[in-house]
């Protein structure tokens, strides 16, 4: 489904891709891990098109995204869906507005088939009946949500994850992983996220991926991966910091 080919990006000076390389398979539910600001946010702007990489090449179902225009890239980005870090819900739209507003900007649908397939992606994530609420009157766990109702409403085959938990108090974090396993089990969607939160990481993929210092680093089973004896991926994974006198 994704194949990313030795990419390079930099900004100025600051290396942050360095040749990452890795394939996703359709249908598998992976996570992205690795320290902050170590380009976990940046690898998955690639995988969209939404950044260009300075070398390599980056493949959705085969195509190269770097030798497409902004129409024929258009019609890639149809095939994913993203939640935002913070959700990045219009304020000044009502959750109606806010989940249907792809599916209203293709003027494909009649109105009362948009209002039906909202109000499924509403009961998917676990908030039937708030199409009129307003962001504000909402917590940043209903937030996240209806950011994903907004993701999957229009069926994708990919759905992206940036930090989906973050912000989040345990048990509203523990919702937003539960309706994520949910969202590939029963779309069977490729699930890619990025995260910090090994517990999340744990719950929501069967396979992750480590970068560290610009490349993939390590890439296995999630047990594997949360288990592994490694000293980088051990310390990591463990939250355990390094002395500065021990290397990286």
């Amino acid at each position: 489904m994704i194949e990313v080919r030795d990419v390079h990006k930099a900004f100025g000076t600051q290396k942050v891709l360095q040749g990452a390389t890795l394939t996703i398979a359709k249908g598998e539910a992976v996570v992205i891990i690795g320290r902050s600001g170590g380009g976990k946010s940046v690898l998955l702007k690639h995988l969209i098109g939404l950044l260009p990489p300075d070398r390599g090449s980056v493949l959705v179902a085969g195509e190269d995204l770097a030798c497409m225009d902004e129409r024929k890239l258009l019609q890639v980005r149809r095939r994913f869906g993203m939640l935002f870090q913070m959700a990045a819900l219009f304020d000044s739209l009502n959750v109606y507005e806010n989940v249907s507003f792809v599916l209203r900007r293709e003027r494909r649908y009649t109105e009362g088939e948009i209002r039906r397939q909202v109000a499924e992606a509403l009961e998917m994530v676990e908030l039937p009946g708030i199409e009129e609420k307003l962001p504000s009157e909402l917590s940043g766990g209903m937030r996240k949500r209806v950011g994903l109702a907004r993701a999957i409403i229009y069926r994708p085959e990919i759905v992206l994850y940036d930090e989906p938990t973050t912000g989040l108090d345990p048990v509203a974090g523990d919702r937003i992983d539960r309706l994520i396993r949910r969202v590939w089990e029963q779309l069977h969607v490729t699930s890619i996220a990025v995260t910090h939160d090994m517990k999340s990481a744990r719950t929501i993929s069967n396979r992750i991926l480590m970068l560290h210092e610009g490349v993939i680093y390590a890439d296995g089973p999630t047990d594997s991966i949360l288990g592994s004896t490694d000293p980088i991926l051990h310390r990591f994974v463990n939250g355990i910091s390094t002395p500065q006198n021990e290397g990286p």
